[in-house]
């Protein structure tokens, strides 16, 4: 298992300091850096900074929204990137969710999988340099009936085969990653609870008759160095409790769904109620502590190397974390005690 860092949504006031936990990682060894985007900052224009400022560690989209661009120029900027970058880039995708997709890039949320799987089609066929045509239930390329033409990528990938992550939530999509991809982005990842998401990985692989052999899977885990790490917990509880109680509406909110798979219905939905009435502080206090330790990172450098060990042996083989400290200094030393940490667990 590798290290990887997160550094999240770009544009909250802490630019410049992510920019020096991307050099700090690189020096440190770390396999991969992501970038994510919403609707703020756009993930390629992050990850060219970076890679124009690092020169060993991997770029990575977590996640490029597929209803934010066509496959062909989500193709465009991964080859651009994987140029850029001297062959470091990797390519992470994912559907978003129904009010951003909608609100946002004005792309109806509808047969997310079928979608899903016509886009990645698409798009390596455009960065394997054939001359794209295709006819799907979603994407037709050229137009029927009008002056379009069938072209092919200019631009030359450093890599033969820039690698497709999804970030997959639900049973269907997670099959889905298993059949068609390179690697799987989890978030709120938890060694005890995954047996069954990875079941499902590797029931999509069977299906395409695929084998697994060097795949990815990439949880991103809060990290929160500190001696009380019941006290770390809470720099964990505004994130988690946006995801479960915000992110998405009362109706279709995967990760509340997610939550409550793994055993914590009755907590999820109390973190949502109070959420959605805005009362923040109380969806915070709602988030349970055990899930909360379950997915993240927390503590003193031994006990983190202990929980390293459960995530390598539930299968995780890149462990990517997000620093959730006070300041840059703090951050830039725990992913100093996360790189020592997993020497300590053994697992690297």
């Amino acid at each position: 298992m590798r290290l990887g860092l997160n550094l999240g949504y770009w544009g909250a006031g802490n630019d410049a300091a992510n920019l020096a936990l991307a050099k700090k990682a690189d020096e440190l060894d770390y396999a991969v850096v992501w970038a994510a985007e919403a609707y703020g900052s756009d993930a390629p224009t992050v990850l060219a900074w970076g890679a124009a400022q690092t020169s060993r560690i991997d770029v990575g989209s977590a996640v490029l929204q597929i209803p934010a661009r066509t496959p062909a120029m989500t193709a465009m900027t991964a080859a651009t990137l994987d140029t850029l970058s001297g062959g470091r880039f990797r390519l992470g995708l994912g559907v978003s969710g129904p009010q951003v997709s909608e609100g946002w890039h004005g792309v109806k949320f509808a047969s997310p999988l079928g979608r899903t799987r016509e886009y990645v089609e698409i798009v390596r066929k455009a960065l394997g340099r054939q001359r794209v045509k295709y006819d799907g239930d979603h994407f037709q390329l050229p137009l029927p009936g009008g002056p379009g033409k069938a072209l092919t990528l200019t631009v030359h990938p450093v890599r033969e085969e820039i690698p497709v992550y999804l970030a997959a939530i639900g049973p269907k999509n997670l099959e889905l990653t298993g059949e068609i991809a390179n690697g799987w982005l989890p978030v709120f990842f938890s060694p005890e609870h995954a047996g069954e998401q990875l079941k499902l990985i590797r029931a999509g692989a069977e299906k395409a008759g695929r084998s697994l052999d060097g795949f990815d899977v990439v949880p991103t885990v809060p990290l929160v160095v500190g001696d009380d790490w019941k006290a770390c917990a809470d720099a964990v509880r505004g994130y988690a409790a946006l995801y479960i109680g915000g992110m998405g509406s009362r109706e279709k909110n995967f990760y509340n769904q997610l939550a409550c798979r793994m055993g914590f219905e009755r907590e999820a939905a109390d973190v949502q109620q109070k959420y959605l009435g805005k009362d923040y502080a109380g969806a915070m206090a709602a988030v349970p502590l055990e899930f909360i330790d379950a997915t993240s990172l927390l503590g003193p450098k031994e006990r983190i190397a202990d929980r390293m060990r459960a995530f390598a042996e539930a299968g995780a083989t890149t462990l990517t974390v997000a620093p959730s400290m006070p300041d840059p200094e703090s951050s830039a030393r725990a992913l100093e005690i996360a790189a020592e940490a997993i020497d300590l667990a053994g697992v690297a």
